[in-house]
Protein backbone atom coordinates (compact mmCIF):
# COMPACT_ATOMS: atom_id res chain seq x y z
CA UNK A 1 0.00 0.00 0.00
CA UNK A 2 1.52 3.32 -1.00
CA UNK A 3 1.17 6.58 1.37
CA UNK A 4 -1.54 8.42 -0.80
CA UNK A 5 -3.42 4.77 -0.76
CA UNK A 6 -3.13 4.62 2.97
CA UNK A 7 -4.63 8.30 3.30
CA UNK A 8 -7.24 7.43 1.21
CA UNK A 9 -8.30 4.58 3.43
CA UNK A 10 -8.07 6.67 6.86
CA UNK A 11 -10.01 9.88 5.48
CA UNK A 12 -12.71 7.34 4.24
CA UNK A 13 -13.26 5.80 7.13
CA UNK A 14 -13.56 8.10 9.38
CA UNK A 15 -15.55 10.66 7.28
CA UNK A 16 -18.74 9.12 7.95
CA UNK A 17 -20.00 9.21 4.71
CA UNK A 18 -19.98 12.75 2.43
CA UNK A 19 -19.60 16.27 3.47
CA UNK A 20 -16.80 17.52 6.53
CA UNK A 21 -16.58 15.84 9.39
CA UNK A 22 -14.12 17.22 12.14
CA UNK A 23 -12.06 13.92 13.75
CA UNK A 24 -10.29 13.26 17.34
CA UNK A 25 -7.42 15.04 16.22
CA UNK A 26 -7.55 19.02 16.78
CA UNK A 27 -7.55 21.20 13.52
CA UNK A 28 -7.90 18.10 11.51
CA UNK A 29 -11.20 17.77 9.28
CA UNK A 30 -11.81 15.00 6.98
CA UNK A 31 -13.71 16.16 3.38
CA UNK A 32 -15.30 13.28 1.17
CA UNK A 33 -17.38 13.34 -1.82
CA UNK A 34 -18.86 10.91 -3.79
CA UNK A 35 -19.84 13.39 -7.19
CA UNK A 36 -18.62 16.40 -8.59
CA UNK A 37 -19.75 19.41 -6.91
CA UNK A 38 -21.35 22.51 -8.28
CA UNK A 39 -19.66 25.88 -6.97
CA UNK A 40 -19.58 26.38 -3.72
CA UNK A 41 -18.97 29.89 -1.56
CA UNK A 42 -17.18 29.59 1.17
CA UNK A 43 -14.49 31.42 3.24
CA UNK A 44 -11.16 29.69 4.13
CA UNK A 45 -9.22 29.92 7.52
CA UNK A 46 -5.15 29.03 7.17
CA UNK A 47 -5.51 26.00 6.57
CA UNK A 48 -3.73 23.34 3.96
CA UNK A 49 -5.88 20.82 2.00
CA UNK A 50 -4.66 17.14 1.03
CA UNK A 51 -5.99 15.44 -1.62
CA UNK A 52 -5.75 11.65 -1.23
CA UNK A 53 -8.27 11.30 -4.23
CA UNK A 54 -10.19 13.46 -6.18
CA UNK A 55 -9.46 17.15 -8.16
CA UNK A 56 -10.85 20.49 -6.84
CA UNK A 57 -10.78 23.70 -8.39
CA UNK A 58 -11.22 27.08 -6.43
CA UNK A 59 -11.77 30.59 -7.52
CA UNK A 60 -10.36 33.23 -5.40
CA UNK A 61 -11.57 37.03 -6.96
CA UNK A 62 -10.23 36.33 -10.97
CA UNK A 63 -7.77 33.72 -9.94
CA UNK A 64 -8.32 30.09 -10.83
CA UNK A 65 -6.47 27.63 -8.61
CA UNK A 66 -6.61 23.56 -9.36
CA UNK A 67 -5.19 21.43 -7.06
CA UNK A 68 -5.11 17.39 -6.58
CA UNK A 69 -2.92 15.09 -4.98
CA UNK A 70 -0.04 15.84 -6.46
CA UNK A 71 -0.33 19.38 -5.64
CA UNK A 72 -1.87 20.91 -1.98
CA UNK A 73 -3.79 24.15 -1.42
CA UNK A 74 -2.42 26.67 0.97
CA UNK A 75 -4.59 29.37 3.03
CA UNK A 76 -2.47 32.16 4.70
CA UNK A 77 -5.85 33.90 5.48
CA UNK A 78 -9.66 33.90 5.92
CA UNK A 79 -10.89 34.89 2.39
CA UNK A 80 -13.81 34.04 0.67
CA UNK A 81 -13.87 31.68 -2.40
CA UNK A 82 -15.76 29.49 -4.99
CA UNK A 83 -14.89 25.89 -4.82
CA UNK A 84 -16.22 23.07 -6.43
CA UNK A 85 -15.14 19.33 -6.65
CA UNK A 86 -13.94 18.45 -10.56
CA UNK A 87 -13.47 14.89 -10.11
CA UNK A 88 -14.88 12.57 -8.19
CA UNK A 89 -17.40 9.39 -8.48
CA UNK A 90 -19.04 6.56 -5.47
CA UNK A 91 -16.61 4.32 -6.59
CA UNK A 92 -13.31 6.63 -6.35
CA UNK A 93 -15.14 9.65 -4.18
CA UNK A 94 -12.97 13.41 -3.17
CA UNK A 95 -10.73 12.53 0.01
CA UNK A 96 -9.04 15.58 1.63
CA UNK A 97 -7.46 15.90 4.95
CA UNK A 98 -7.85 19.49 6.31
CA UNK A 99 -5.31 20.65 8.77
CA UNK A 100 -5.59 24.09 10.31
CA UNK A 101 -2.66 26.01 10.97
CA UNK A 102 -2.06 26.75 14.26
CA UNK A 103 0.13 30.01 14.36
CA UNK A 104 1.81 29.72 17.96
CA UNK A 105 3.56 26.70 16.80
CA UNK A 106 4.50 28.24 13.21
CA UNK A 107 5.87 30.89 15.01
CA UNK A 108 7.67 28.80 17.42
CA UNK A 109 8.91 26.89 14.69
CA UNK A 110 10.23 29.98 12.91
CA UNK A 111 12.32 31.19 16.32
CA UNK A 112 13.63 27.39 16.30
CA UNK A 113 14.74 27.68 12.35
CA UNK A 114 16.78 31.50 13.06
CA UNK A 115 16.16 34.14 11.63
CA UNK A 116 14.09 33.51 8.45
CA UNK A 117 13.56 36.30 5.57
CA UNK A 118 10.55 38.65 5.90
CA UNK A 119 8.64 37.72 2.73
CA UNK A 120 6.84 40.58 0.67
CA UNK A 121 3.21 38.75 0.82
CA UNK A 122 1.71 37.84 -1.96
CA UNK A 123 -1.63 35.95 -2.76
CA UNK A 124 -3.16 34.74 0.34
CA UNK A 125 -4.31 31.15 -1.33
CA UNK A 126 -1.46 29.18 -3.68
CA UNK A 127 -0.66 25.57 -4.69
CA UNK A 128 2.51 23.53 -3.97
CA UNK A 129 3.72 20.43 -4.97
CA UNK A 130 3.09 17.67 -2.49
CA UNK A 131 6.99 16.77 -1.22
CA UNK A 132 7.24 12.56 -0.43
CA UNK A 133 8.43 14.08 3.18
CA UNK A 134 5.04 16.49 3.56
CA UNK A 135 3.00 13.00 2.62
CA UNK A 136 4.61 10.93 5.10
CA UNK A 137 4.43 13.65 8.12
CA UNK A 138 0.50 13.80 6.86
CA UNK A 139 -0.30 10.08 6.86
CA UNK A 140 1.67 10.07 10.48
CA UNK A 141 -0.70 12.66 11.27
CA UNK A 142 -3.64 10.84 10.19
CA UNK A 143 -2.49 7.21 11.25
CA UNK A 144 -3.19 8.40 14.96
CA UNK A 145 -7.00 8.40 14.12
CA UNK A 146 -6.67 4.78 14.48
CA UNK A 147 -4.91 5.26 18.39
CA UNK A 148 -7.47 7.84 19.90
CA UNK A 149 -5.52 7.19 23.58
CA UNK A 150 -1.88 8.38 21.39
CA UNK A 151 -3.69 11.55 20.05
CA UNK A 152 -3.24 14.01 22.99
CA UNK A 153 0.37 13.13 23.19
CA UNK A 154 1.52 12.23 19.59
CA UNK A 155 -0.60 14.88 17.74
CA UNK A 156 1.32 17.89 18.81
CA UNK A 157 4.69 16.39 17.76
CA UNK A 158 3.08 14.81 14.75
CA UNK A 159 1.61 18.95 13.63
CA UNK A 160 4.96 20.33 14.97
CA UNK A 161 6.55 17.99 12.00
CA UNK A 162 4.05 18.82 9.34
CA UNK A 163 4.34 22.22 10.10
CA UNK A 164 8.45 22.26 9.87
CA UNK A 165 7.76 20.45 6.00
CA UNK A 166 5.58 23.94 5.63
CA UNK A 167 7.78 25.93 6.72
CA UNK A 168 10.70 24.78 5.10
CA UNK A 169 8.85 23.81 1.71
CA UNK A 170 7.61 26.06 -1.33
CA UNK A 171 5.09 27.05 0.62
CA UNK A 172 7.01 28.50 3.50
CA UNK A 173 7.29 32.40 2.35
CA UNK A 174 3.54 32.87 2.84
CA UNK A 175 3.72 30.81 6.81
CA UNK A 176 6.82 32.89 7.18
CA UNK A 177 4.75 35.70 7.20
CA UNK A 178 2.64 34.41 9.39
CA UNK A 179 5.03 33.85 11.96
CA UNK A 180 6.24 37.42 12.05
CA UNK A 181 3.59 39.78 13.65
CA UNK A 182 4.12 43.36 11.95
CA UNK A 183 4.24 41.77 8.26
CA UNK A 184 2.14 43.02 5.87
CA UNK A 185 0.51 39.49 5.91
CA UNK A 186 -0.54 40.49 9.44
CA UNK A 187 -1.20 43.33 9.10
CA UNK A 188 -3.87 42.45 6.49
CA UNK A 189 -4.79 39.16 8.79
CA UNK A 190 -6.24 42.34 11.03
CA UNK A 191 -8.01 44.34 8.47
CA UNK A 192 -9.43 40.92 7.63
CA UNK A 193 -10.41 40.36 11.10
CA UNK A 194 -12.37 44.01 11.46
CA UNK A 195 -13.95 43.53 8.73
CA UNK A 196 -15.48 39.93 9.26
CA UNK A 197 -16.46 41.58 13.05
CA UNK A 198 -17.61 44.49 11.02
CA UNK A 199 -19.23 43.42 7.60
CA UNK A 200 -22.49 44.76 8.21
CA UNK A 201 -21.85 48.11 8.81
CA UNK A 202 -20.37 51.07 6.41
CA UNK A 203 -16.54 51.88 6.78
CA UNK A 204 -13.63 53.91 5.12
CA UNK A 205 -10.35 53.04 4.30
CA UNK A 206 -8.61 55.45 6.52
CA UNK A 207 -10.33 53.37 9.11
CA UNK A 208 -9.46 49.85 8.19
CA UNK A 209 -6.17 51.52 7.61
CA UNK A 210 -5.50 52.64 10.85
CA UNK A 211 -7.01 49.37 12.31
CA UNK A 212 -4.37 47.22 10.70
CA UNK A 213 -1.54 49.89 11.37
CA UNK A 214 -0.97 50.56 7.53
CA UNK A 215 -1.07 53.84 5.00
CA UNK A 216 -4.51 53.49 2.90
CA UNK A 217 -2.43 53.29 0.41
CA UNK A 218 -0.25 50.24 1.20
CA UNK A 219 -3.87 48.94 2.48
CA UNK A 220 -4.73 48.78 -0.54
CA UNK A 221 -1.95 47.58 -2.35
CA UNK A 222 -1.47 44.47 -0.02
CA UNK A 223 -5.20 43.45 0.56
CA UNK A 224 -5.60 43.22 -3.22
CA UNK A 225 -2.29 40.78 -3.21
CA UNK A 226 -3.43 38.46 -0.78
CA UNK A 227 -6.89 38.03 -1.24
CA UNK A 228 -7.41 38.88 -4.92
CA UNK A 229 -10.07 41.56 -3.74
CA UNK A 230 -10.40 44.78 -2.36
CA UNK A 231 -11.50 45.59 0.81
CA UNK A 232 -15.26 47.22 -0.35
CA UNK A 233 -15.64 43.29 -2.84
CA UNK A 234 -14.47 41.43 0.80
CA UNK A 235 -16.80 42.75 2.79
CA UNK A 236 -19.61 42.31 -0.03
CA UNK A 237 -18.81 38.64 -0.85
CA UNK A 238 -19.02 38.53 3.24
CA UNK A 239 -22.51 40.53 3.56
CA UNK A 240 -24.03 37.68 0.35
CA UNK A 241 -22.86 34.61 2.24
CA UNK A 242 -24.24 35.56 5.76
CA UNK A 243 -27.39 36.37 3.41
CA UNK A 244 -27.55 33.63 2.04
CA UNK A 245 -27.10 31.38 4.80
CA UNK A 246 -29.83 33.91 6.99
CA UNK A 247 -31.92 32.96 3.79
CA UNK A 248 -31.43 29.02 4.31
CA UNK A 249 -31.04 28.01 7.44
CA UNK A 250 -32.71 30.64 9.44
CA UNK A 251 -35.88 31.07 7.02
CA UNK A 252 -35.44 34.64 6.60
CA UNK A 253 -37.54 36.23 3.80
CA UNK A 254 -35.00 37.53 1.35
CA UNK A 255 -35.42 41.79 1.87
CA UNK A 256 -35.06 40.91 6.23
CA UNK A 257 -31.72 39.25 5.13
CA UNK A 258 -30.34 41.72 2.71
CA UNK A 259 -31.46 44.59 5.35
CA UNK A 260 -30.07 41.92 8.39
CA UNK A 261 -26.33 42.19 6.62
CA UNK A 262 -26.16 45.65 5.74
CA UNK A 263 -28.37 46.72 2.62
CA UNK A 264 -30.71 49.42 3.18
CA UNK A 265 -31.75 48.93 -0.94
CA UNK A 266 -33.64 45.42 -1.54
CA UNK A 267 -33.19 46.42 -5.20
CA UNK A 268 -29.56 46.53 -4.71
CA UNK A 269 -29.37 43.51 -2.40
CA UNK A 270 -31.10 41.25 -4.74
CA UNK A 271 -29.10 42.45 -7.59
CA UNK A 272 -25.67 41.91 -6.15
CA UNK A 273 -26.82 38.76 -4.55
CA UNK A 274 -28.34 37.18 -8.16
CA UNK A 275 -24.28 38.33 -9.65
CA UNK A 276 -22.76 36.26 -7.10
CA UNK A 277 -24.59 33.24 -6.71
CA UNK A 278 -25.96 33.25 -10.38
CA UNK A 279 -29.68 33.32 -9.32
CA UNK A 280 -32.52 36.05 -7.44
CA UNK A 281 -32.25 34.82 -3.58
CA UNK A 282 -36.03 33.08 -3.38
CA UNK A 283 -34.41 30.56 -6.67
CA UNK A 284 -31.16 30.21 -5.68
CA UNK A 285 -32.31 29.11 -1.98
CA UNK A 286 -34.97 26.84 -3.15
CA UNK A 287 -31.95 25.03 -5.72
CA UNK A 288 -30.02 24.51 -2.62
CA UNK A 289 -32.61 22.86 -0.86
CA UNK A 290 -33.65 20.85 -3.64
CA UNK A 291 -30.23 19.48 -3.51
CA UNK A 292 -30.15 18.79 -0.20
CA UNK A 293 -32.97 16.50 -0.71
CA UNK A 294 -31.72 14.81 -3.55
CA UNK A 295 -28.38 14.25 -1.57
CA UNK A 296 -30.73 12.83 1.38
CA UNK A 297 -32.54 10.66 -0.77
CA UNK A 298 -29.29 9.41 -2.40
CA UNK A 299 -27.87 8.45 1.22
CA UNK A 300 -30.76 6.83 1.92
Amino acid sequence: MTPLQELAGLIDRYSGGDGMRATAIPRVTTIRASAVSEAIHSVYDPSICILAQGEKQVLVGDQVFNYDPTRFLAVSVDIPHVGHVTVASPEKPYLCLKIEIDRPTIAALALDLGDLPKDEPGPGLAISPVTPELLDAVVRLARLLDSPRDIPVLAPLAERELLYRLLVGSAGARLRQMAHADSHLNQISRAIAWIKENFRGAFSIETLAEEARMSASALHLHFKQVTAMTPLQFQKQLRLQEARRLILTDAMDAATAGHEVGYESPSQFSREYRRLFGAPPLTDVARLRAQAISLDAGAA
